[in-house]
């Protein structure tokens, strides 16, 4: 049996056994197979939570999904970014002729097959989730979108030699650098995290003899992790929304509403252009976010109509609006959700689908008010020191 990929860790009396895999790699599958068979361990712990693995279980829950629900409970946006992640990883995996996440499949059959206890041993995906968002400010989360997008976009393709590849440590060390030097909030939860709480989760599996299935990027950190005791409780609390972000969410439109307010009653003519410039930047602009994603003309007509206002408000935004307007107009059926799972795999797909588009139009629609938000402020505040 081959050891490449491959680490083995004595810990106080238990054998932990460590497959370095790439989640779209044929040979990572079959060398899952070979060891699980060849070892005979009494654990098997995989890198997945429990609501990956009852996806993995039931096949996809896309049908089920409420659009409604979505854009109200403002999962919109984390639903895209998935999608985009899951459509990566899904073009690889197509390329290649492998499922994504076929090593942790092999690892679920391998487990059942020898009798070994399978262990989930990784945080639930809402918890990671919800710790990257939250550690993002705004331009770090615009700078990640777009990365994402750029990935979607791009048509270069990688080799399976090169896939291979990434598996050694020097690649890996490599990637990680510069991983946390473009989004250095993003490696502590992504990485870091999930490293203690993998680490914890396969120290505390059952048995004598424990073989885990991880991705490559986790294989050091877990390695060096598992010496450690680590808090799952900790690791898996959501923290609290920083306040600092709502008191400038409100501090922002109160300003510019006085601005305009005091710039009218000095200069009328002043105030109105003042008002003028607000509606036409943030209407504009988050009618035109909602044109690139294709909405119905109604749904773009109520983004321009609507961000104005939504700028002012922070409980409101003018994504919500005009995606619930798509929404009614061009409402999903059921071959929109019967499809989503494929379509999410090409840039094409995710403006075809209905449903891909209408999670797209929220996205722009409220992209393009921020921006509108920031330009029509500083055009605002500029007309007030010319006037003062």
């Amino acid at each position: 049996m081959s050891e490449e990929n491959i680490t083995r860790i004595q810990l106080d009396g238990k054998e932990v056994i460590l497959i370095g895999t790439a989640h779209v790699s044929k040979q990572s599958a079959e060398q899952v197979k070979e060891v699980v068979e060849t070892e005979q361990p009494d654990s098997v712990c995989v890198e997945l939570d429990q609501q990956r693995y009852q996806s993995i279980q039931e096949g996809s829950k896309w049908k089920d999904m409420d659009i409604f629900k979505v854009i109200k409970e403002k999962r919109a946006t984390m639903l895209l970014m998935n999608m985009m992640i899951s459509s990566f990883q899904g073009r690889m995996a197509k390329q290649f002729g492998i499922n994504p996440g076929q090593e942790m499949i092999q690892g679920i059959e391998s487990a059942k097959e020898h009798g070994a206890k399978l262990v989930l041993a990784d945080r639930n995906i809402q918890v990671t989730f919800s710790r990257i968002w939250r550690n993002l400010g705004f331009m770090g989360k615009m700078k990640l979108l777009m990365s994402i997008v750029y990935g979607i976009f791009s048509d270069e393709e990688i080799s399976e030699e090169d896939l291979e590849r990434m598996k050694s440590q020097d690649m890996l060390d490599t990637v990680l650098q510069e991983f946390s030097e473009s989004f250095p909030q993003l490696k502590t939860p992504l990485i870091d995290e999930r490293d203690q709480y993998l680490a914890q989760k396969i120290k505390d599996a059952p048995g004598d003899k424990v073989v885990a299935v991880l991705g490559a990027a986790h294989v050091p950190g877990v390695t060096q992790e598992i010496h450690r005791d680590h808090d799952l409780k900790k690791l898996t609390k959501v923290p609290p929304k920083s306040k600092k972000p709502k008191v400038i969410a409100w501090a922002i439109p109160l300003l510019i509403l006085s601005v305009i307010v005091y710039t009218f009653i000095n200069n009328p003519s002043a105030g109105t252009y003042q008002a003028i410039s607000w509606v036409l930047w943030n209407g504009s602009l988050s009618a035109i976010g909602v044109a690139v994603a294709m909405g119905h003309p109604l749904a773009i007509l109520t983004a321009f109509l609507v961000a104005p206002i939504s700028s002012l408000n922070p409980l409101l935004a003018a994504g919500w609006f005009a995606g619930f307007v798509q929404a009614f107009v061009r409402k999903p059926n059921v071959s929109d959700f019967e499809k989503l799972s494929e379509d999410v795999h090409t840039v094409k797909g995710f403006w075809r689908n209905k449903v891909t588009r209408i999670l797209l139009i929220v996205v722009m629609a409220n992209i393009g008010s921020s921006i509108g938000t920031f330009i029509g402020g500083a055009d605002v505040i500029r007309v007030f020191l010319e006037n003062l």
